[in-house]
């Protein structure tokens, strides 16, 4: 599923494609996931925004389109004349522009999903209304990270896949974050000191995510192509291999139902 760099690289690159551009023509799958993309037929692209794994599209009538990627959704943006041509049976929404550009929202697996609302109005997306704060937020601290665990039951890991401790991680980052850290990921409290390292890791994770276009395993695409970020994986994925500090054997359990990768000595309880 892309997390939070991907869709900061995907919002990056679409937001000068789309800023000032009317929808002269939207269509969807017929799935209700989809149908709200109709909708915006006569609205105007005045901003790009993103929270955490969430892309939001501002119209110049106070009403936002709201994107969630789901495991295999992905943005492209083509020529009307050539979408007309080459779109697929995974086209799942597309909006065409007055710029002669089509944006279509491909989704192999249908597990993204689309709304329309009033500016702000979150309510009937209870993971985009109660999530937790974005990690580059400059008044977020290590002390507000570690108070937002306290009393938790849950381990640290299923904290951060909440999407309620910090905005926008997934199962790798999640992995890599905790990794640099040198937090297991089954406990289920954390020290200060501990909340201020993940804090700082996660912040680096995603910042170098983000400079290498995001991690790009199976689904995932940006505009340009596939990110890179796969390349410089540290923990995730790579089980029964070395450990790039320690050079253990890395570990793999599932943790909540998430399968987890983590170093028995850099990251012992």
């Amino acid at each position: 599923m892309p997390e939070l760099p991907e869709v900061e690289t995907i919002r990056r690159q679409l937001r000068g494609e789309i800023i000032g551009q009317m929808v002269l023509r939207a269509g969807s799958h017929q799935s209700e996931k989809f149908l709200p993309a109709r909708k915006t037929k006569g609205r105007r692209f005045i901003e790009l925004a993103r929270r955490g794994k969430y892309l939001i599209g501002e119209f110049d009538d106070e009403t936002e389109l709201i994107i969630h990627l789901g495991m295999t959704g992905q943005l492209l943006v083509d020529r009307e004349a050539e979408f007309a041509k080459n779109h697929d049976q995974y086209c799942r929404a597309w909006w065409s522009l007055t710029d002669d550009k089509t944006v279509v929202f491909r989704d192999v697996r249908r597990f993204g999903r689309i709304a329309v609302v009033g500016k702000g109005d979150y309510s009937k997306i209870p993971t985009l209304r109660d999530m937790g704060p974005e990690p580059f937020s400059v008044g977020l601290t290590g002390n507000d990270v570690w108070h937002r665990t306290r009393g938790r039951r849950s381990r640290i890991k299923t904290q951060l896949l909440s999407q309620r401790l910090i905005a926008g991680v997934g199962n790798i980052y999640a992995d890599e974050a905790l990794f640099l850290a040198q937090i297991n990921p089954a406990v289920r409290s954390i020290s200060r000191c501990q909340a201020q390292r993940l804090l700082d890791s996660v912040r680096t994770v995603f910042s170098e995510a983000i400079e290498r276009g995001g991690t790009t395993l199976r689904d995932y695409r940006n505009l340009e192509g596939e990110g890179s970020n796969q390349h410089h994986l540290k923990c995730y994925g790579r089980a029964g291999e070395s450990c790039v500090v320690c050079g253990s054997t890395l570990r793999l359990r599932v943790i909540d139902a998430r399968s987890t990768t983590w170093c028995p000595q850099c990251q012992a309880r």
